[in-house]
């Protein structure tokens, strides 16, 4: 029979199975959006295409699997972002650096990020560079750059830069903030504190779109298994892994490829037997070449599977506008071999693009937070002092 362990503390160290797991899946899920992205953007719908071949089918299905990454997303977030706070939640500080943590995680990124939109907006000629627009409505203008930066897009501005994948950031900046208060309302040191959290919560939840708050419990239940170790044989391992496959399966040719209130059940199902699975993994790896080879290809793509996921629809974009004048035409063919190619050297682009704007930036956010921590806590010191 397993044996069900509440962890005291949620174990990140990387020589676990379960950490080699997140990073694989964390690689994946940005993979996978950017495919389905690209394959949206330059073939013709799958119901358009009549008698489609062997191979789009096998396109279309493989990259239809979108959405349930952004559910993967949501679940290592909890685990690790809500995970690593619980863990030093008592100590000095802990809601700043938490702060400086989430903001850095994001504006790192995003910042460069927005301007490649813009520029790449410039390029297909939708962005006049002479006219600054301020409308909350444009989504090239400062109110929506600004909203976008806060986690406001599809709440009061759209997506900057018409980069829709953004929709997931608006939710994942609210759950930053959500789950400090939701842990201050239990854990604050007065009962002001506790009634200062509550409200803030009831006005967060006055602004923010029902589903926002809604796919909050996926968040949640990637915290709660995180502090979860289920120690099982290799047969009970496998049955989780092939239900948690089984379903994604099941909701890609069955359910709704679609992120709302009706879609939820669906992703709950999923997210609870995929987190059951990495509950299930919480065990030392012995070392193995391979397994350390393949340890090192998940955190490879790990590390810039943030920036792949923001910077994507902008380089499509920009590639889509291209193709007319570089193929002859505005959209690829099913039906036609050397346009698979040309799907993925377009694929490539999008990844090593990717990889190479991480550099400077996401790679450098460790360096950033050091920094900015330095400089607030440091002059707190010695004001203080």
């Amino acid at each position: 029979m397993p044996k069900i362990t509440i962890l005291k503390k949620t174990n990140l160290q990387e020589d676990s199975w379960h950490s080699m797991l997140i990073s694989l899946f964390r690689g994946w899920a940005a993979l996978e959006v950017a495919a389905a992205h690209l394959r949206a953007m330059t073939y013709p719908g799958f119901g358009e295409v009549a008698n489609p071949p062997v191979l789009f089918v096998g396109l279309a299905f493989s990259t239809g699997f979108a959405y349930l990454a952004v559910m993967v997303f949501f679940v290592l977030s909890g685990w690790l972002v809500g995970g690593s706070f619980l863990n030093k939640m008592d100590s000095e500080r802990a809601l700043q650096h938490y702060a400086v943590d989430r903001v850095s995680r994001l504006w790192v990124v995003l910042v460069p990020t927005f301007v490649v939109a813009l520029l790449a907006g410039v390029a297909v000629g939708v962005v006049d560079p002479a006219r600054v627009s301020f409308s909350a409505d444009n989504p090239y203008s400062v109110s929506a750059f600004i909203g976008n930066m806060f986690g406001l897009q599809t709440i009061l501005v759209p997506s900057f830069g018409e980069n829709f994948p953004l929709w997931s950031l608006a939710n994942e900046t609210w759950y930053y903030v959500l789950f400090p208060l939701l842990v201050l309302v239990f854990r604050g040191r007065s009962i002001a504190w506790r009634a200062s959290a509550l409200l803030a919560i009831g006005a967060i939840v006055q602004l923010v779109t029902p589903e926002i708050i809604l796919y909050f419990s996926i968040w949640l239940l990637g915290v709660a298994f995180s502090r979860v170790k289920i120690e099982a044989g290799l047969l009970l391992r496998w049955v989780l892994l092939i239900l948690a496959a089984g379903s994604a399966v099941l909701i890609r040719l069955k359910g709704t490829n679609e992120f709302n209130l009706e879609s939820y059940p669906q992703f709950l199902m999923f997210s609870l037997l995929f987190g059951l699975f990495l509950c299930s993994m919480q065990f030392k790896r012995q070392p193995s070449p391979k397994l350390d080879r393949l340890d090192r290809t998940g955190k490879f793509f790990a590390d810039f599977s943030f920036t792949l996921y923001v910077l994507h629809v902008p380089l499509i974009l920009v590639m889509v506008y291209l193709m007319p004048s570089l193929l002859g035409t505005s959209k690829l063919s099913p039906h036609i071999l050397s346009h698979y190619l040309v799907y993925v050297a377009m694929f490539l682009v999008l990844v090593v693009g990717s990889y190479l704007f991480h550099l400077p930036f996401e790679a450098n956010t460790g360096r950033v937070r050091r920094w900015v921590k330095g400089q607030l806590f440091t002059r707190v010191g010695t004001v203080r002092t």
